[in-house]
């Protein structure tokens, strides 16, 4: 028996690989697009793939969990793909911070110096974060890996002046809470 329209998620829930093969077929579209909206602000096309696929991992290992018909599975894998996607790009947004705490600016400092710089950057970091996703998307890639507005236009989809204007306020919001912190007593 093969997979068609009216029987795929009672073979999926049998485990049958045609079923898993029938929804490649059908949705790979869908999840390779919602994947790569989410996604598309890091740059890396294999991380894309590789969420897809445990997109589908997930889909066929919770198979049995689905309950209801065609319209309401296609609703059910959509939210698998925002959620797994939205779990790589914190995963991989985490491992950009780590990596830019430890990029070496100026090689001639003192060790003290050094100390000052490194918890300096750990709290704008800590600060950027609380930004809100995009704006902490269009920070990193604007001030930590330098790119070019015109690139995250590309990037995000948004228009130079929204960028700008979104660099603008996340400035002020920082300065405001950089300014909440040294009034607590905190240095920055």
């Amino acid at each position: 028996m093969k997979s068609t329209s009216e029987n795929f998620i009672r073979r999926l829930q049998k485990q049958k690989e045609d079923a898993l093969e029938f929804i490649i077929d059908t949705y790979l579209p869908l999840i390779k697009g919602i994947t790569h909206k989410v996604l598309s602000p890091l740059g890396n096309e294999g991380l894309v793939d590789e969420c897809v696929n445990d997109i589908f991992l997930s889909i066929w290992d919770n198979a049995d969990k689905f309950r209801g018909d065609p319209t309401d599975f296609r609703k059910w894998i959509c939210a698998i793909a925002k959620y797994k996607s939205i779990d790589y790009y914190r995963k991989a947004t985490k491992r950009m911070e780590v990596s830019s705490e430890h990029m070496d600016m100026n090689t001639e400092m003192s060790v003290e110096e050094e100390l000052i710089q490194a918890e300096d950057k750990t709290e704008l970091i800590t600060l950027i974060n609380q930004l809100e996703p995009l704006d902490r998307d269009i920070f990193l890639m604007k001030f930590f890996l330098g790119y070019k507005t015109a690139d995250i236009s590309r990037k995000t989809g948004l228009s130079i002046t929204a960028i700008d204007n979104r660099v603008f306020r996340g400035k002020k919001k920082l300065l405001k809470e950089a300014s909440n912190l040294n009034a607590g007593g905190y240095a920055l």
